[in-house]
């Protein structure tokens, strides 16, 4: 099956596991022994650590730090139901593919940084997007178990702020810190509730600077790819 939704298409996860789960502000169960390999080329369509409840209706649930599969196709879709690996913030709550996801199976996805790509006279030209003092970043998502029974999620995009407009018009939704315990709450399950408890990462807290062009083969997977060049 196809992806389809590309604003948020390639990220970097290269923090320890262990200083992750101390930025957080939740009591994690972690459930994934191999979660601290670093990756800078992260894809669609392969194993990603996210933060989730894997139950959507109990707050007694334990918050596991586990893998999931990028890319969203829920158990009841049929088989010609896409596959996006993005879902709007516009959308997500009101749209019939995603809004059972959004009011009781959101996510956080953790992220070192992301990648979009600006249109230039010589062509497309890799931006790598990050907070200004390297810090992780935490990507609202939303997740459902797959026709397989595993789970598989998306994250959720939003108008660029700040200097990401520089790059490109949409980007990932990342979370202010201080509101990542009501995204996982399983009772807060009304669209204006979530409106009015969640707040986006303050924009002026993030940087950019243009990046390899071996980003965008998926098999290159390395430090040096985030380093800052002079682009042509």
């Amino acid at each position: 099956m196809p992806y389809t939704g590309h604003m948020c298409g390639r990220y970097a996860l290269f923090t320890r596991k262990a200083q992750l789960l101390d930025q957080l502000p939740l009591r994690v169960r972690d459930a994934d022994d191999d979660a601290g390999q670093p990756r800078y080329n992260v894809a669609p369509g392969t194993e990603v650590l996210a933060v989730r409840r894997a139950s959507d209706d109990d707050e007694n649930t334990a918050i596991t730090l586990d893998r999931l599969w990028w890319g969203y196709h829920p158990h009841w879709a049929g088989d010609s139901a896409p596959t996006p690996i993005n879902a709007k913030a516009e959308k997500v709550a009101t749209s019939k593919y995603y809004a059972g996801a959004f009011a009781r199976q959101r996510c956080l996805i953790p992220a070192d940084g992301w990648y979009e790509w600006l249109a230039t006279e010589h062509g497309k030209q890799p931006h790598f997007i990050c907070r200004q003092d390297r810090s992780p970043v935490w990507l609202a998502g939303i997740w459902s178990a797959r026709p397989d029974g595993t789970p598989g999620l998306a994250i959720i995009t939003h108008d660029a702020r700040g200097v990401a407009t520089e790059v490109h018009s949409r980007m990932p939704l990342a979370l202010d810190e201080r509101c990542l315990t009501e995204w996982l709450d399983p009772h807060m399950t009304d669209r204006e509730s979530v409106r009015q408890l969640i707040r986006p990462l303050p924009a002026e807290l993030l940087s950019h600077w243009p990046v390899s062009r071996e980003v965008n083969r998926v098999g290159n997977d390395r430090a040096t790819l985030i380093e800052p060049i002079n682009p042509a």
